[in-house]
């Protein structure tokens, strides 16, 4: 299948703003709980501000998709059985949240609510970022649902596209965490480090067990199983038809192996090994070397989801593979 670059966007801005909120959320409930150093400053305003952005630019991004975008809202009407209508509802609602959650914190109009014991004081902003983190978890599944409920696809049919989209969007956002600790002189910033690098880590690990899979399938459907004459020296002459269409456009490429496996090799290397090296070997001293880790994690993610729409084959192709 062809991927529309807007789409890319989304889903990989989408990403990184959903694990850049939990990041933080994560690290101030680890404070909290005297699992982590009190920080002197605290920046969890600024960074939910910066998830809102990221989930902002993702949801622009998705409108140079539409052909009506005058008319998106519609797509929430079929949310009953609909995981992209869902999804249209869950971003905004976690963009809402991560919005309130932020203005409390930067304004620091944050009244208490209720304690839990003694030690755990809830404020009205860690009750919005709870919600956020619900929203933020359902986000995910429901974007990557729209893609993993696809029986017909048999590549992205797999609770492994769930966990890939899962593992690479939190990774993504502790790497930033990670950047925006190193310039803020954050003491989360072993945490963020440490949790990027086992994400990232785990990423690799279930994209490549999808790799593989998809590698070893073989298609149910053939020639003959779609006319329904077995005869074995079947061979298609023409499409049916003077030109391309739709079909051929939006489902068929031309691009050959040694591309394909060109990119699969290059987003290995910029989404996965190469930030788990620079995250090891940087240092509070050279936070440049943050930032190139999350420039060539987040180029590395946008061709890894590139590889993920192009290695889905529609079995319409059958009948399209011979244009005349």
């Amino acid at each position: 299948m062809k991927p529309a670059i807007s789409v890319l966007l989304l889903t990989t801005l989408i990403g990184a703003g959903q694990g850049l909120f939990l990041a933080y959320y994560s690290a101030e409930w680890l404070v909290l709980l005297n699992i982590l150093p009190l920080t002197q400053s605290d920046y969890g305003g600024e960074a939910a501000g910066l998830s809102f952005l990221l989930l902002a630019a993702g949801l622009l991004a998705s409108f140079f998709h539409l052909g009506h975008p005058e008319r998106a809202w519609r797509a929430a009407a079929m949310w009953r059985s609909s995981w992209l209508s869902r999804e249209v509802i869950a971003l905004p609602a976690a963009m809402a949240l991560i919005l309130a959650y932020a203005l409390t914190k930067l304004t620091e109009n944050d009244p208490l609510v209720f304690s839990l014991g003694s030690r755990i004081p809830l404020s009205v902003s860690m009750l919005a970022g709870f919600g956020a983190v619900l929203a933020v978890c359902a986000l995910f599944v429901c974007t990557a649902m729209i893609y993993a409920c696809l029986r017909f696809l048999r590549q992205w049919h797999s609770p492994l596209t769930v966990l890939n989209f899962i593992l690479m969007g939190c990774a993504s956002g502790f790497t930033l965490a990670t950047v925006l600790a190193a310039f803020t002189e954050d003491t989360s910033l072993g945490y963020f480090s440490g949790m990027a690098i086992f994400l990232t880590i785990a990423a690799l690990l279930s994209r490549y067990a999808s790799l593989s899979r998809n590698r070893r399938l073989r298609s149910p459907s053939s020639l003959q199983s779609a006319i329904g004459v077995h005869h074995p020296s079947i061979r298609q002459l023409a499409q049916g038809a003077m030109g391309g269409s739709f079909n051929t456009r939006a489902f068929i490429h031309n691009y050959g192996t040694a591309l394909l496996r060109l990119v699969r090799r290059g987003f290995i290397l910029l989404a996965f090994v190469a930030p788990v090296v620079l995250l090891l070997v940087a240092s509070p001293a050279t936070p440049s070397l943050l930032v190139i880790a999350f420039a060539l994690q987040y180029i590395g993610l946008l061709a890894e989801r590139w590889y993920f729409f192009i290695e889905a084959e529609h079995p319409q192709n059958i009948y399209y593979q011979m244009i005349s």
